[in-house]
């Protein structure tokens, strides 16, 4: 749970952004930029598409502000908009790219459970993890956000449906379908820890 001031600047600065005051966008960017960042970037696999997924959405903003419905949490709807910012980004670029595009700078391992402590487990983990990345990509944007959202950030499904405005049945379709499909892709490396972190 956050402390009551910093929640308190929040809504201050949507009352402000609210009223016209640009200015109190900066609060709102240093609060959640990491982690809609983050977000974008596992649902775009690409750095700057994630940055530019989340700046445009910090943009859009200013304009659409008033579309937030500040009796509910802020989060949600932030998270939400990058969401369908980053899934018609990755959309647009698997259209226009080959499915054999790089994953340069990848920095998911750095996301991922610390399955094992010791040494030896390193290179076993390496490998996982660029099995999960590899994984990942295969999956349709829609199923990858929701993955995203489900094994990232930990969100429930209620959370998950609120946030991209889809039933809960719809959320936990696309879940199970990208988990079928991660364990199938994922069967050649697969141990008791990514199956009990996958929910499988």
């Amino acid at each position: 749970m956050e402390p009551a001031v910093q929640l308190e600047d929040e809504q201050a600065a949507i009352t402000r952004l609210r009223r016209g005051d640009v200015r109190a966008l900066d609060v709102l960017v240093l609060r959640y930029q990491v982690e809609v960042t983050r977000a974008a970037f596992l649902i775009t696999r690409d750095r700057g598409a994630a940055e530019d997924a989340a700046q445009s959405v910090f943009v859009r903003l200013i304009e659409r502000i008033h579309q937030y419905d500040p009796r509910r949490p802020f989060a949600p709807y932030l998270v939400r908009c990058v969401v369908h910012e980053a899934i018609k980004i990755a959309q647009k670029r698997e259209r226009d790219l080959s499915m054999d595009a790089g994953d340069d700078g990848v920095t998911l391992a750095d996301l991922l459970p610390d399955w094992t402590s010791d040494p030896a487990g390193e290179f076993e983990r390496d490998e996982v993890r660029r099995a999960v990345w590899s994984a990942m990509g295969q999956l349709p944007p829609k199923q990858r956000a929701v993955a995203v959202l489900r094994f990232y950030l930990e969100w429930s499904e209620a959370e998950i449906a609120a946030a991209l405005s889809v039933p809960v049945g719809t959320v936990k379709w696309r879940l199970h379908d990208a988990r079928s499909r991660l364990q199938k892709l994922l069967a050649p490396v697969m141990s008791a820890a990514l199956t009990a972190w996958l929910g499988v």
